[in-house]
């Protein structure tokens, strides 16, 4: 019900009300018909007036209705539109959120995006830095020359070294360990210095890769060399001199051949046997120490690498006869009847020069074993995760050319089974010895400390040791006779960044080999020379001839039995101090000292006193040693 029906209800009660109050009461006495009909139409009159106040107040409250109607479909259709407003804001706002959470992840992800941009411009930047560094050092200071194709890297040391020597050997940096004097030589009373910058070294690698190999070509060179003419008198012009020259295929399936002149392959390796990583002593003396198995000769090397733990190697290497020691009866000088090789040929590319002894003769500069096969080495190398270990082999071959009418003996290798006589034809002989030997190095202490062994024995293997001791000597019958050999070796070296201190303790040992008895006993170690009395008791110096200067003539005994020795022992003991080591290169220096017992073989004529029964005691010498070295490596 809308409010015009209330209002028309009220009005019509209303009217009806009034005409009741406005009839007769039937009980009254009635009045008179003009006065009622006057007050009937002044009645009607008036209900028509209030009624048509009625309606202008209904037409009036009609039109406010219209317009409470109109206000309120108004505010109906504001709050619909404000519901559909709020909708759409919700909606809107939900789209917001949404879109807000977006944007976050948006934002989130550009701003990831960006720290990476950062981290990428930072590393690039380092990158750049860095390659602009490394351009840079390999503009001013590069580790190695580019040309055609392959890395050029050169290396070694300048060295400024002295040597001092209790008694004179007349030696550079480079010990003569199996001639030292006796006390019956004139420099055993002696002592000497020398300076000397001939062991620098130059080196040059050279390498190259291919699609399945790597090739390599290796130079190494000192001065420790003499010519004819080379002297310390005023510009100590010392000839250049080959270390080692070889060339190199490393093939990626673990096979790798090497030919030129390079370390033997008795040399002990720290890493395989890779070359360039022989474990040499320490030392300054250039002739390492006494017990170190080593050579450096020409070679063909074959290698085999098992997945870097175990190496099997074989080579072919030059022979050479050397160290021809011992003689016969007591003057112990060998007779004139066999020949093993002879002097070097100028045109031959030997060293043909001569030098003149003390007597004023002249004697051959070097001479040149004439070797019918090369000496052989094979060698495994084993790396199980501590340790390096090595065994190895050498077979070597001697040879001599026999005339057994240059003395009448019995010489069955040539058939001649009695004394032979004039024009008997000479015959040649061939004698195969050789040896075995181990090596192992352990480093410990967090690769600090290092620990060597060596040791090497055999028939014929004295001239692969340092010490240089005899490796043949003669039979009766002309033939060469290996001399048993033993070299043994042990190292303790302790390392830092800035120090290296080591110490060495080595021997060598050749056993007396003997053949016959009294005045006609051949051989090493002979029992009938006067060793004590001639290698212990100074004489005279010789005469002077042929224009050699007086003074510069000591004298040497004549006695073989001093150059027989029987053992050569050496203690060493030396640091290094690297003071910078750096892109610049390294600086080092330090001592050396060394201590050398050599000891000959003993003449049975006064080994047991006839009267009291006493050991004389062996004959000896005793060398003291002490080397320092100033370094500047290469980088």
């Amino acid at each position: 019900m809308n409010a015009k029906r209330i209002i028309s209800v009220v009005v019509l009660l209303s009217v009806s009300l009034l005409a009741q109050s406005a009839a007769p009461d039937p009980q009254t006495k009635p009045k008179t018909k003009k006065k009622a009909a006057a007050e009937a139409t002044s009645a009607t009159a008036e209900l028509a007036n209030e009624v048509h106040q009625l309606r202008r107040m209904m037409e009036a409250q009609d039109q406010k209705i219209q317009r409470l109607e109109q206000d309120v479909r108004s505010r109906d259709q504001q709050i619909v539109d404000l519901q559909n407003a709020a909708a759409q804001a919700r909606r809107s706002a939900e789209s917001a959120v949404s879109s807000s959470s977006q944007s976050a992840q948006a934002v989130s992800a550009l701003q990831s995006t960006v720290n990476d941009i950062k981290l990428s411009n930072t590393n690039v930047a380092m990158t750049v830095q860095e390659e602009q560094k490394k351009v840079s050092e390999m503009i001013e200071s590069p580790l190695a020359i580019h040309y055609k194709g392959v890395t050029i890297t050169p290396g070694g040391f300048l060295a400024a070294e002295t040597a001092w020597r209790q008694h004179a050997t007349g030696a550079d940096v480079n010990t003569p360990f199996n001639s030292l004097p006796f006390a019956g030589y004139d420099a055993y009373h002696l002592d000497e210095f020398f300076g000397s910058g001939r062991q620098s070294r130059i080196t040059l690698l050279v390498e190259g890769k291919l699609s399945t190999a790597k090739l390599s070509g290796y130079y190494e060179t000192d001065w420790l060399s003499a010519g004819i003419t080379s002297n310390n008198n005023e510009s100590n012009s010392y000839t250049n001199r080959m270390r080692q020259l070889f060339g190199q295929v490393a093939l990626d399936n673990g096979w790798s051949f090497t030919g030129g002149q390079m370390w033997s392959l008795v040399t002990e390796t720290k890493k395989g046997l890779d070359n360039r990583t022989e474990a040499t002593p320490m030392t300054i003396d250039a002739q390492y120490n006494v017990g170190f198995s080593w050579a450096r000769q020409y070679g063909f090397r074959v290698v085999k690498n098992f997945s870097n733990e175990f190496w099997l190697g074989f080579s072919v290497e030059n022979a050479q006869t050397t160290n021809l020691a011992g003689g016969v009866g007591p003057a112990g000088s060998f007779p004139a009847d066999f020949v093993v090789g002879g002097p070097g040929v100028g045109g031959g590319l030997y060293n043909g020069g001569v030098t003149v002894n003390g007597s004023g003769s002249q004697a051959v500069a070097a001479n040149y074993s004439f070797n019918y096969l090369p000496d052989f080495v094979v060698k495994g190398a084993f790396e199980p995760g501590f340790g390096h270990y090595e065994v190895f082999g050498i077979i070597s071959n001697f040879r001599d050319r026999i005339y057994p009418s240059a003395v009448p003996v019995v010489t069955s290798v040539c058939g001649v089974t009695t004394p032979a006589a004039a024009g008997t034809p000479p015959c040649t002989n061939v004698k195969t010895a050789g040896g075995i030997g181990a090596n192992a190095r352990w480093s410990v202490y967090q690769k600090h400390v290092d620990i060597g062994v060596h040791f090497l024995g055999g028939n014929g293997v004295g001239r692969y040791g340092s010490g240089q001791l005899s490796e043949v000597t003669l039979h009766p019958n002309g033939a060469l006779a290996p001399i048993r050999n033993y070299q043994a070796l042990g190292t303790l070296e302790w390392h830092s960044k800035h120090w290296d201190i080591y110490g060495n303790a080595g021997g060598e040992y050749a056993k007396r080999t003997l053949f016959g008895t009294g005045a006609t006993q051949y051989g090493y170690g002979r029992e009938v020379e006067n060793t004590t009395g001639s290698c212990l008791l100074e004489p005279v110096p010789s005469a002077t001839a042929n224009g050699t200067k007086i003074g510069f003539t000591p004298f040497t005994p004549s006695s073989t039995g001093c150059n027989d020795p029987r053992n050569i022992l050496e203690g060493t003991f030396g640091f290094w101090f690297k003071p910078y080591q750096g892109p610049k290169g390294r600086i080092q220096f330090g001592p050396q000292y060394s201590y050398v017992v050599l000891n000959t073989w003993w003449d049975s004529a006064i080994l047991k006193n006839a009267t009291t029964g006493a050991l004389a005691p062996t004959p000896h010498t005793v060398e003291n040693m002490f080397f320092t070295s100033f370094r500047y490596y290469l980088p």
